[in-house]
């Protein structure tokens, strides 16, 4: 029977090759990289066999003279990194797909604190990116061009000998160094390569006819572009001289693969930006270029995906971040199993993860990064190996993951829930600014329960030791999630406030039961990550006057990780909230704060109606410690606490707790460390 989303499984043509739909997973970062193979080839081939019909890797350096250090990326540096590569290769081809290789040489933006040597750039430079790194790049000469299309040219032959379909020349996200031929800011050159766009442009022309003429007989050549840098009259734009690359060297790749620049606007999080927002930046392409082109914008909606098939701005679906979430979205489209699909909330764990230096996770499938070290799969999962029922407390992002995955392994589950409404603090927190999105973690999984007959689930049913042992439940699983401290102890103050207990202090607890504050509202955030930030600007929303009282550097400093501080803090000033970084509240009066400067250690006074605390959070574990007694006892079998009722974390661990405790249950106890490690071999 024909399907509305038939359009999305057509074949197309890409030079020599044929991608078998038009799912595209685009290159992107993972934390694995060179240094775990296994991990990284396992990642991919889960995609290719979820019907994603292109796989890419990661930027791939093509030399040592582009080393990014510390971290992890792709590296094809010599012969000796292919078998590394081929892994991938061999692992996506089994299941009919594509396999595309992103070649980078990182110009300024590699500082070679691993290789130790000098960086190379259009003009003598800073060496870019974040890290204000002490180091700067050399201007290129005539002859170190040469050598960089030589070993351009080297890598791609490497590329093909490591079996890949498609090999990419990349110059986007203000990261490869034919963007930065092309950024007038960074060439400053008054040879060939340097002035009119059409010299700044020569590099990444040569680069690529040097490319189709060392593997096009066999392989595309994708050129991987960003449209714009949204800087306006400082950058390249799509209106100016990104409309002008594109129509330069309309027909000379095989395929456009579009993007915005930095990476922050390409992978911009779903509190700034919705699905298809880079639409605008690239509509115009397929009208200059018979050549197909790839574009992004975070798509979960296969009706989009189908409207922009046929509106004609794109010939494939790009994704980075929806293949992560859910790596059989096509599968499920195809299934006609819309409703399926794990839609990815745009939070960024997932680039914090690469820019961590450590393996990818998502908020949405905890079985990201887990694929071979702990041979998960995210439709796959054991069968139950009892006829044990379930007993889990607290229906929040642990306790719904917990709950649908042992229920997809056939176990008979009861979920208790004490409040009315099921999500836990994810539902509550999604009413924020820009976090409406963040609901579909407790959504899918809800979705999910409701379609397993051995699922039952009770709101407003809140239970004790007593209750839990008069009904007779033989094993049970605490998730009944934390609540944040009253009394200011966190990183900041290792002792309770003065002032605290005091009724114009208020909690993020309090303001999401809805009992919000007035007037002046110093909120101080010793959390650093999303809330108070979210906080502060929901309260200016609602008339108040607000001032953060931050001890970090910046405001909500851990989302640089995530790739948002700026922007929040862009938006908060905007606000006119007042924003005080280094700077700790340390007593609370009846109408001011004082507030003490960390490192000039001064102290000042500010006035205010009311103060909320984001400091540590208390983990609701008192039904557990309850329940102990019994377990020792033998009068249940057995007691599990996960999430945030064991130790408060991001809502990304709380979901991967549940998924573990759901995989774990029934198993023998580990004593050893419980997933594979990649480990260099001694020769």
């Amino acid at each position: 029977m024909s399907s509305p989303y038939d359009i999305l499984f057509e074949p197309v043509r890409i030079g020599p090759v044929t991608a078998p739909n038009r799912f595209y997973q685009v290159p992107h970062c993972n934390g694995f990289g060179y240094r775990s193979p296994r991990s990284h080839a396992r990642m991919r081939e889960i995609k290719a066999q979820g019907g994603w019909g292109v796989v890419c890797t990661e930027e791939t350096e093509i030399h040592h003279t582009s080393d990014i250090a510390p971290f992890i990326e792709g590296r094809l540096w010599d012969d000796a990194d292919i078998p590394a590569l081929a892994r991938m290769t061999e692992a996506v081809h089994r299941h009919g797909a594509l396999a595309g290789l992103e070649l980078a040489h990182n110009g300024i933006g590699a500082a070679n604190l691993y290789s130790r040597a000098t960086p190379l750039g259009p003009r003598h430079a800073s060496v870019a990116g974040s890290g204000y790194e002490p180091v700067q790049a050399r201007r290129m000469d005539k002859q170190d061009i040469r050598n960089l299309r030589q070993w351009h040219r080297a890598a791609a032959l490497r590329g093909k000998r490591a079996g890949f379909d498609i090999i990419y020349v990349y110059a986007a996200h203000g990261l490869s160094i034919a963007m930065h031929f092309l950024m007038r800011r960074y060439n400053d050159r008054a040879d060939e390569y340097g002035g009119s766009l059409e010299n700044r442009a020569r590099l990444l022309r040569e680069l690529i006819a040097d490319t189709r003429d060392a593997v096009g007989d066999t392989c595309a050549v994708a050129t991987r572009f960003s449209m714009d840098e949204l800087l306006g009259a400082d950058g390249i734009t799509a209106q100016g001289e990104g409309h002008d690359v594109i129509a330069l060297l309309a027909e000379l790749p095989d395929l456009w693969d579009l993007t915005l620049s930095a990476w922050s606007n390409d992978s911009a999080t779903a509190r700034f930006e919705r699905e298809g927002y880079q639409e605008p930046y690239m509509a115009f392409v397929k009208k200059m270029t018979t050549k197909p082109v790839v574009g992004v914008g975070r798509f979960t909606s296969p009706d989009t995906m189908v409207s922009l098939i046929q509106r004609g701005v794109m010939d494939f679906i790009g994704a980075a971040r929806p293949s992560i979430a859910d790596p059989f979205l096509p599968q499920k489209i195809r299934a006609g199993r819309v409703q399926d699909i794990r839609e990815c909330i745009g939070c960024n764990i997932c680039v914090a993860a690469d820019n961590k230096i450590i393996p990818i996770r998502c908020t949405q499938n905890p079985t990201m990064g887990e694929e071979w070290r702990r041979d998960w799969h995210p439709e796959h999962i054991a069968p139950k190996t009892s006829d044990a029922e379930i007993l889990v407390v607290g229906g929040g992002a642990a306790g719904l993951e917990c709950a649908r995955a042992l229920g997809q392994r056939g176990y008979r589950v009861t979920l208790a829930e004490a409040r009315n409404e099921l999500g836990g603090r994810v539902a509550r927190e999604a009413r924020l600014p820009g976090l409406q999105e963040w609901r579909r973690v407790c959504d899918w999984r809800m979705t999910q329960i409701k379609n397993l007959s051995n699922i039952a689930v009770y709101p407003a049913s809140a239970m004790n030791a007593d209750d839990i042992l008069e009904i007779g439940y033989q094993h049970v699983i605490v998730a009944t999630g934390s609540t944040w401290r009253r009394d200011g102890v966190g990183r900041a103050s290792w002792t309770p406030l003065t002032g605290h207990t005091a009724a114009h202090v208020f909690t993020p607890d309090d303001l999401m039961a809805d009992k919000i504050p007035s007037g002046r509202v110093i909120v101080f955030d010793d959390d650093h990550y999303y809330l108070g930030g979210a906080l502060a600007e929901w309260l200016a929303r609602r008339g108040c006057a607000v001032t953060l009282v931050t001890a970090a550097p910046l405001v909500s400093y851990w989302t640089q990780h995530t790739l948002e501080q700026e922007k929040i803090e862009r938006r908060l000033r905007q606000l006119d909230i007042n924003i005080l970084t280094r700077h700790v509240v340390c007593e609370i009066a009846s109408d001011h704060a004082r507030v003490r400067q960390i490192i000039a250690d001064r102290e000042s006074a500010l006035e205010c109606d009311a103060v909320v605390l984001l400091t540590d959070r208390l983990p609701n574990d008192a039904l557990y410690l309850a329940l102990e007694p019994a377990l020792a006892e033998n009068k249940i079998k057995s007691l599990r606490v996960i999430g945030d009722a064991q130790a408060p974390g991001i809502l990304a661990q709380a979901v991967f707790a549940g998924h573990l405790a759901a995989r774990e249950f029934d198993a023998a106890p580990v004593t050893e460390t419980p997933f594979q490690i990649e480990r260099a071999a001694l020769i």
